[in-house]
């Protein structure tokens, strides 16, 4: 590893050489373009205020919108899931799971990053530890760390650089003082809270609660991007 990374300070490490990033802005305009010459529509800023099972189908109510009915129904509210699984009427809300949010914080280095890959430490309760990931232009950030929060907000509290500062040295040593600034946040959607074990993926069809067409994704993290197309076959599995 250090041959590799030769600022990095450990006993071992994994080497990947199929890790990396990739532009998610990007891959989220392709899934939307492609979608949309199917036939789909986007519809931002539109509230959903309820969901009513007919016999063959779903009519949804949204805010300042004529009522909407559909034939299948896929839940993929991200942080708000299961508050969206409870508002479909003759769906049982003991079912959903609970709804959790684990604040993600992200500080970026101000200087030339001495790394070219992605680094992680081990992972920690909640999350996989600050780590050194790269943007498309080579620019390194640390994070996330693991704040709960009873709120969805993505401001980055300044005061938590020490904790930043900490877990960086503990494999980059060298990290200068004063190198860190606050960057971005994203928020996890978890089902389990602080010292409970921590549930995989879970997507929840007919099978499980016994409404035809309808399909929960619920506590889908981060990895959901890389794997939105395995879980895309996964949702049509259920609904078949």
């Amino acid at each position: 590893m250090v041959a590799l990374e030769p600022e990095i300070r450990c006993v071992a490490g994994l080497y990947s050489p199929s890790t990396g990033i990739i532009d998610s802005h990007a891959l989220m305009l392709a899934y939307q373009g492609d979608a949309e010459a199917h036939g789909a529509m986007l519809a931002l800023k539109s509230p959903l205020q309820a969901v009513r099972v007919v016999p063959d189908g779903f009519v949804i109510s949204v805010l300042r919108s004529e009522p909407i009915k559909t034939g299948i129904l896929v839940n993929s509210a991200g942080l708000r899931a299961p508050s969206v699984a409870k508002a479909v009427e003759g769906y049982r809300a003991e079912l959903a799971p609970k709804e959790l949010y684990a604040k993600g914080n992200y500080y970026s280095l101000t200087r030339k990053s001495p790394f070219t890959r992605l680094v992680y430490p081990v992972p920690e309760p909640g999350g996989l530890g600050v780590h050194v990931t790269l943007d498309l232009g080579g620019q390194a950030r640390f994070g996330p760390d693991v704040e709960w929060v009873d709120h969805i907000g993505y401001e980055v509290d300044p005061r938590r650089s020490d904790r930043f500062y900490a877990a960086i040295r503990r494999y980059w040593p060298g990290l200068p003082d004063g190198a860190l600034a606050p960057g971005y946040s994203g928020i996890r959607p978890k089902t389990a809270g602080p010292g409970e074990p921590s549930p995989d993926f879970e997507i929840q069809g007919p099978r499980k609660h016994g409404v035809p067409g309808l399909v929960h994704l619920f506590g889908i993290e981060s990895p959901g991007l890389t794997a939105s197309l395995a879980l895309a076959g996964l949702v049509l599995d259920e609904l078949r």
